[in-house]
Protein backbone atom coordinates (compact mmCIF):
# COMPACT_ATOMS: atom_id res chain seq x y z
CA UNK A 1 0.00 0.00 0.00
CA UNK A 2 1.49 3.40 -0.94
CA UNK A 3 1.51 6.16 1.65
CA UNK A 4 -1.35 8.63 1.78
CA UNK A 5 -2.92 7.47 -1.46
CA UNK A 6 -4.42 4.29 -0.03
CA UNK A 7 -5.99 2.93 3.12
CA UNK A 8 -6.34 -0.60 4.41
CA UNK A 9 -9.59 -2.57 4.72
CA UNK A 10 -9.49 -1.94 8.48
CA UNK A 11 -9.15 1.80 7.96
CA UNK A 12 -11.94 1.81 5.36
CA UNK A 13 -14.19 -0.18 7.70
CA UNK A 14 -13.78 2.39 10.46
CA UNK A 15 -14.18 5.30 8.07
CA UNK A 16 -17.38 3.89 6.54
CA UNK A 17 -18.82 2.51 9.78
CA UNK A 18 -18.95 -1.11 8.60
CA UNK A 19 -17.12 -4.33 9.41
CA UNK A 20 -13.81 -5.28 7.82
CA UNK A 21 -15.44 -8.32 6.23
CA UNK A 22 -18.01 -6.07 4.53
CA UNK A 23 -15.21 -3.96 3.04
CA UNK A 24 -13.50 -7.10 1.76
CA UNK A 25 -16.73 -8.28 0.10
CA UNK A 26 -17.32 -4.87 -1.51
CA UNK A 27 -13.77 -4.80 -2.89
CA UNK A 28 -13.87 -8.38 -4.15
CA UNK A 29 -17.17 -7.62 -5.94
CA UNK A 30 -15.52 -4.69 -7.73
CA UNK A 31 -17.78 -2.13 -6.07
CA UNK A 32 -14.95 0.08 -4.74
CA UNK A 33 -13.36 1.98 -7.65
CA UNK A 34 -9.57 1.87 -7.60
CA UNK A 35 -9.29 -0.84 -4.94
CA UNK A 36 -6.47 -3.32 -5.61
CA UNK A 37 -5.49 -6.56 -3.93
CA UNK A 38 -1.76 -6.28 -3.23
CA UNK A 39 0.11 -9.02 -1.45
CA UNK A 40 -2.43 -10.33 1.02
CA UNK A 41 -4.54 -7.21 1.62
CA UNK A 42 -6.65 -4.61 -0.14
CA UNK A 43 -5.28 -1.16 -1.03
CA UNK A 44 -8.20 1.26 -1.18
CA UNK A 45 -8.02 4.90 -2.36
CA UNK A 46 -8.27 7.19 0.67
CA UNK A 47 -10.98 9.24 -1.04
CA UNK A 48 -13.09 6.20 -1.90
CA UNK A 49 -16.67 6.46 -0.70
CA UNK A 50 -18.71 3.64 0.76
CA UNK A 51 -20.75 2.04 -2.04
CA UNK A 52 -24.50 2.42 -1.69
CA UNK A 53 -26.20 -0.75 -0.53
CA UNK A 54 -28.90 -1.90 -2.96
CA UNK A 55 -30.90 -3.28 -0.07
CA UNK A 56 -31.88 0.25 0.89
CA UNK A 57 -34.38 0.19 -1.97
CA UNK A 58 -36.62 -2.24 -0.13
CA UNK A 59 -36.07 -0.85 3.34
CA UNK A 60 -36.27 -4.08 5.33
CA UNK A 61 -33.16 -5.65 6.79
CA UNK A 62 -30.32 -3.35 5.85
CA UNK A 63 -26.83 -4.58 6.56
CA UNK A 64 -23.99 -2.10 6.78
CA UNK A 65 -26.11 0.98 6.14
CA UNK A 66 -28.88 2.97 7.79
CA UNK A 67 -31.29 4.27 5.13
CA UNK A 68 -33.22 7.52 5.47
CA UNK A 69 -30.53 8.87 7.79
CA UNK A 70 -27.81 11.25 6.55
CA UNK A 71 -24.49 9.54 5.95
CA UNK A 72 -22.87 12.27 8.01
CA UNK A 73 -25.05 11.61 11.09
CA UNK A 74 -22.48 9.32 12.68
CA UNK A 75 -19.80 11.97 12.19
CA UNK A 76 -22.11 14.66 13.58
CA UNK A 77 -22.48 12.72 16.82
CA UNK A 78 -18.71 12.75 17.29
CA UNK A 79 -19.01 16.29 18.62
CA UNK A 80 -20.60 14.81 21.74
CA UNK A 81 -17.48 12.79 22.58
CA UNK A 82 -15.87 15.73 24.38
CA UNK A 83 -18.97 16.09 26.55
CA UNK A 84 -21.15 12.95 26.84
CA UNK A 85 -23.46 14.75 29.24
CA UNK A 86 -24.33 17.16 26.44
CA UNK A 87 -25.21 14.16 24.28
CA UNK A 88 -27.60 12.88 26.93
CA UNK A 89 -29.23 16.31 27.24
CA UNK A 90 -29.67 16.46 23.47
CA UNK A 91 -31.33 13.06 23.24
CA UNK A 92 -33.62 13.88 26.17
CA UNK A 93 -35.22 16.42 23.83
CA UNK A 94 -35.27 13.96 20.92
CA UNK A 95 -38.78 12.95 19.74
CA UNK A 96 -37.87 9.30 19.14
CA UNK A 97 -36.97 6.71 21.78
CA UNK A 98 -33.18 6.35 22.04
CA UNK A 99 -30.94 3.87 23.85
CA UNK A 100 -27.13 4.08 23.86
CA UNK A 101 -24.81 1.10 24.32
CA UNK A 102 -21.12 0.70 25.03
CA UNK A 103 -19.15 -1.71 22.81
CA UNK A 104 -19.52 -4.41 25.46
CA UNK A 105 -23.33 -4.22 25.10
CA UNK A 106 -24.10 -2.38 28.34
CA UNK A 107 -26.84 0.26 28.14
CA UNK A 108 -25.49 3.58 29.40
CA UNK A 109 -28.47 5.81 28.59
CA UNK A 110 -32.17 5.86 27.72
CA UNK A 111 -34.02 9.05 26.86
CA UNK A 112 -37.33 10.35 28.11
CA UNK A 113 -39.19 9.37 24.96
CA UNK A 114 -38.17 5.73 25.47
CA UNK A 115 -39.20 5.80 29.13
CA UNK A 116 -42.57 7.28 28.20
CA UNK A 117 -43.16 4.82 25.37
CA UNK A 118 -42.45 1.74 27.53
CA UNK A 119 -43.88 3.16 30.78
CA UNK A 120 -40.50 2.82 32.52
CA UNK A 121 -40.55 4.74 35.81
CA UNK A 122 -36.84 4.42 36.67
CA UNK A 123 -33.99 4.60 34.14
CA UNK A 124 -31.71 2.87 36.65
CA UNK A 125 -33.56 -0.38 35.96
CA UNK A 126 -31.85 -0.38 32.55
CA UNK A 127 -28.85 1.96 32.63
CA UNK A 128 -25.75 0.12 33.77
CA UNK A 129 -27.79 -3.06 34.32
CA UNK A 130 -29.13 -4.20 30.95
CA UNK A 131 -26.73 -5.79 28.46
CA UNK A 132 -28.13 -6.39 24.96
CA UNK A 133 -25.32 -8.81 24.15
CA UNK A 134 -26.64 -11.37 26.63
CA UNK A 135 -30.39 -10.72 26.35
CA UNK A 136 -32.07 -13.82 24.85
CA UNK A 137 -35.22 -11.85 23.99
CA UNK A 138 -33.28 -9.29 21.91
CA UNK A 139 -31.28 -12.03 20.24
CA UNK A 140 -34.52 -13.83 19.38
CA UNK A 141 -36.16 -10.73 17.92
CA UNK A 142 -33.24 -9.20 16.00
CA UNK A 143 -30.79 -12.06 15.53
CA UNK A 144 -27.35 -12.62 17.02
CA UNK A 145 -25.70 -11.38 13.83
CA UNK A 146 -27.28 -7.94 14.14
CA UNK A 147 -26.27 -7.50 17.76
CA UNK A 148 -22.70 -8.68 17.15
CA UNK A 149 -22.19 -6.33 14.22
CA UNK A 150 -23.91 -3.44 15.99
CA UNK A 151 -21.40 -3.82 18.82
CA UNK A 152 -18.56 -3.92 16.29
CA UNK A 153 -19.52 -0.45 15.07
CA UNK A 154 -21.65 -1.08 11.98
CA UNK A 155 -24.70 0.96 11.03
CA UNK A 156 -27.99 -0.88 10.66
CA UNK A 157 -31.68 -0.63 10.15
CA UNK A 158 -34.08 -3.40 11.08
CA UNK A 159 -37.77 -3.21 10.21
CA UNK A 160 -40.91 -4.74 11.69
CA UNK A 161 -39.35 -5.93 14.94
CA UNK A 162 -41.83 -6.99 17.61
CA UNK A 163 -41.93 -4.60 20.53
CA UNK A 164 -40.82 -6.21 23.84
CA UNK A 165 -44.03 -5.35 25.69
CA UNK A 166 -44.38 -8.59 27.65
CA UNK A 167 -40.64 -8.93 28.28
CA UNK A 168 -40.38 -5.53 29.97
CA UNK A 169 -43.24 -6.40 32.31
CA UNK A 170 -41.76 -9.81 33.15
CA UNK A 171 -38.37 -8.25 33.93
CA UNK A 172 -39.98 -5.69 36.23
CA UNK A 173 -38.67 -2.81 34.12
CA UNK A 174 -42.10 -1.47 33.10
CA UNK A 175 -45.13 -1.20 35.35
CA UNK A 176 -47.77 -1.38 32.63
CA UNK A 177 -48.14 -2.00 28.92
CA UNK A 178 -48.34 0.97 26.60
CA UNK A 179 -50.02 -1.32 24.05
CA UNK A 180 -50.67 -5.01 23.60
CA UNK A 181 -48.31 -5.39 20.65
CA UNK A 182 -46.24 -3.13 18.44
CA UNK A 183 -43.74 -3.23 15.60
CA UNK A 184 -40.64 -1.09 15.37
CA UNK A 185 -37.95 0.07 13.01
CA UNK A 186 -34.58 0.09 14.75
CA UNK A 187 -31.71 2.28 13.59
CA UNK A 188 -28.24 1.70 15.01
CA UNK A 189 -25.70 4.48 14.43
CA UNK A 190 -22.07 3.96 15.48
CA UNK A 191 -19.94 6.72 16.96
CA UNK A 192 -16.19 6.41 16.43
CA UNK A 193 -13.39 8.39 18.06
CA UNK A 194 -10.70 7.97 15.46
CA UNK A 195 -10.01 4.24 15.32
CA UNK A 196 -11.90 3.50 18.53
CA UNK A 197 -15.56 2.51 18.51
CA UNK A 198 -17.25 4.37 21.37
CA UNK A 199 -21.05 4.01 21.25
CA UNK A 200 -23.93 2.42 19.40
CA UNK A 201 -26.84 4.84 19.35
CA UNK A 202 -30.14 3.00 18.78
CA UNK A 203 -33.25 4.86 17.69
CA UNK A 204 -36.68 3.21 17.72
CA UNK A 205 -39.51 4.25 15.42
CA UNK A 206 -42.93 2.72 16.11
CA UNK A 207 -44.64 1.58 12.90
CA UNK A 208 -47.83 -0.03 14.25
CA UNK A 209 -49.44 -0.70 17.60
CA UNK A 210 -52.33 -2.92 18.61
CA UNK A 211 -54.37 -2.30 21.70
CA UNK A 212 -57.70 -3.72 22.77
CA UNK A 213 -57.48 -6.76 20.48
CA UNK A 214 -55.04 -8.78 22.50
CA UNK A 215 -55.88 -12.01 20.68
CA UNK A 216 -54.87 -10.54 17.31
CA UNK A 217 -51.70 -9.13 18.83
CA UNK A 218 -50.84 -12.58 20.17
CA UNK A 219 -51.41 -14.13 16.75
CA UNK A 220 -49.18 -11.53 15.08
CA UNK A 221 -46.46 -11.98 17.68
CA UNK A 222 -46.58 -15.74 17.17
CA UNK A 223 -46.20 -15.41 13.40
CA UNK A 224 -43.39 -12.89 13.79
CA UNK A 225 -41.56 -15.35 16.03
CA UNK A 226 -42.31 -18.41 13.86
CA UNK A 227 -42.15 -17.01 10.34
CA UNK A 228 -39.50 -19.62 9.41
CA UNK A 229 -41.89 -22.47 10.34
CA UNK A 230 -44.67 -23.81 8.16
CA UNK A 231 -47.99 -21.98 8.43
CA UNK A 232 -50.11 -23.71 11.06
CA UNK A 233 -53.43 -22.04 11.79
CA UNK A 234 -54.09 -24.38 14.72
CA UNK A 235 -50.92 -23.29 16.50
CA UNK A 236 -51.60 -19.63 15.74
CA UNK A 237 -55.14 -19.93 17.09
CA UNK A 238 -53.80 -21.67 20.19
CA UNK A 239 -51.32 -18.85 20.77
CA UNK A 240 -54.17 -16.35 20.38
CA UNK A 241 -56.46 -18.38 22.69
CA UNK A 242 -59.14 -18.46 19.99
CA UNK A 243 -60.81 -21.04 17.82
CA UNK A 244 -59.66 -21.21 14.20
CA UNK A 245 -62.90 -19.70 12.96
CA UNK A 246 -62.97 -16.90 15.51
CA UNK A 247 -59.31 -16.07 14.83
CA UNK A 248 -59.86 -15.86 11.09
CA UNK A 249 -62.80 -13.51 11.48
CA UNK A 250 -61.21 -11.27 14.11
CA UNK A 251 -57.84 -11.13 12.37
CA UNK A 252 -59.37 -9.94 9.11
CA UNK A 253 -61.56 -7.39 10.88
CA UNK A 254 -58.52 -5.84 12.58
CA UNK A 255 -55.81 -6.12 9.92
CA UNK A 256 -57.87 -6.24 6.69
CA UNK A 257 -56.03 -9.40 5.65
CA UNK A 258 -56.11 -13.08 6.52
CA UNK A 259 -53.65 -14.64 8.92
CA UNK A 260 -52.13 -16.57 6.03
CA UNK A 261 -51.69 -13.38 4.00
CA UNK A 262 -49.86 -11.81 6.94
CA UNK A 263 -47.63 -14.88 7.29
CA UNK A 264 -46.98 -14.98 3.54
CA UNK A 265 -46.00 -11.29 3.45
CA UNK A 266 -43.68 -11.79 6.39
CA UNK A 267 -42.04 -14.78 4.72
CA UNK A 268 -41.58 -12.87 1.45
CA UNK A 269 -39.94 -10.00 3.35
CA UNK A 270 -37.52 -12.42 4.98
CA UNK A 271 -36.76 -14.10 1.66
CA UNK A 272 -35.92 -10.70 0.14
CA UNK A 273 -33.60 -9.96 3.05
CA UNK A 274 -31.75 -13.23 2.68
CA UNK A 275 -31.56 -12.99 -1.11
CA UNK A 276 -29.82 -9.64 -0.77
CA UNK A 277 -27.24 -11.07 1.61
CA UNK A 278 -24.07 -11.56 -0.49
CA UNK A 279 -22.91 -14.26 1.90
CA UNK A 280 -25.76 -16.59 0.80
CA UNK A 281 -26.56 -18.20 -2.51
CA UNK A 282 -30.20 -18.60 -3.55
CA UNK A 283 -30.53 -22.12 -2.17
CA UNK A 284 -29.03 -21.04 1.17
CA UNK A 285 -31.23 -17.92 1.29
CA UNK A 286 -34.39 -20.02 0.95
CA UNK A 287 -33.08 -22.62 3.41
CA UNK A 288 -32.47 -19.84 5.96
CA UNK A 289 -36.20 -19.13 5.70
CA UNK A 290 -37.17 -22.77 6.16
CA UNK A 291 -38.25 -23.43 2.57
CA UNK A 292 -36.96 -25.04 -0.63
CA UNK A 293 -35.79 -22.79 -3.47
CA UNK A 294 -37.32 -25.16 -6.05
CA UNK A 295 -40.60 -25.78 -4.27
CA UNK A 296 -43.88 -24.00 -3.68
CA UNK A 297 -42.27 -20.89 -2.24
CA UNK A 298 -40.34 -20.29 -5.45
CA UNK A 299 -43.69 -19.84 -7.21
CA UNK A 300 -45.17 -17.80 -4.36
CA UNK A 301 -42.14 -15.49 -4.40
CA UNK A 302 -42.35 -15.01 -8.17
CA UNK A 303 -46.10 -14.34 -8.07
CA UNK A 304 -45.75 -11.86 -5.18
CA UNK A 305 -42.79 -9.92 -6.59
CA UNK A 306 -43.20 -10.44 -10.32
CA UNK A 307 -39.62 -11.74 -10.45
CA UNK A 308 -37.82 -15.00 -9.92
CA UNK A 309 -35.37 -15.08 -6.99
CA UNK A 310 -32.40 -14.80 -9.36
CA UNK A 311 -34.03 -11.90 -11.24
CA UNK A 312 -34.79 -10.13 -7.95
CA UNK A 313 -31.20 -10.56 -6.74
CA UNK A 314 -29.69 -9.39 -10.04
CA UNK A 315 -31.97 -6.35 -10.27
CA UNK A 316 -31.26 -5.24 -6.72
CA UNK A 317 -27.52 -5.83 -6.64
CA UNK A 318 -25.00 -3.22 -7.55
Amino acid sequence: MSGKKNMSAVEAAKKWGVGRRTVTVLCSEGRVPGAEFIGNSWAIPVDAKKPADARIKHGKYIKGNAPNLPDSLSDAFKSFLVNPELMFQFFDMFPFPVEIFKPDGTAIYINRALMEMWRIPDANKIVGVYNVKYDPESIKKTGQKFIDQMLEGEAFRLSDISAPTDDLIERGVAEEKAFDAGFLDIYSIPVWDGDKFMYAICMFVVRETYKGKLEVAKAINYMNDHWADEFDLDKIAQAATLSRRHLQRMFKDVTRMTAYDYYKNKKIEKLKERLLDPDLNITEAFAACGVDSTGTWFNIFKKSTGESPSEFRKKNSI
